[in-house]
């Protein structure tokens, strides 16, 4: 199999995250005003959080994908 046949799935998953991560973190800004949403969670407002850390993984699973393939290329 040649270098050029292979996928690399940095790409795919960092999109995938970065998406998932976008949407979600979306969704806490608009519940942010809900304080009731965020009792069981200690006030603490999870899903922008977490969509925070997502999307800022996809994104380096991106920067990762990236770089590697200027190396390739070098």
């Amino acid at each position: 199999m040649s270098g050029g046949a292979t996928m690399d799935l940095r790409i795919p998953i960092g999109v995938l995250f970065a998406v998932l991560g976008a949407i979600l973190g979306i969704y806490g800004m608009i519940t942010a005003g809900n304080t009731e949403m965020y009792v069981r969670a200690g006030g603490l407002n999870i899903n922008l959080w977490w969509g925070l850390a997502m999307l800022v993984a996809g994104l380096v699973f991106l920067a990762l994908a990236m770089r590697g393939r200027r190396a390739e290329r070098a």
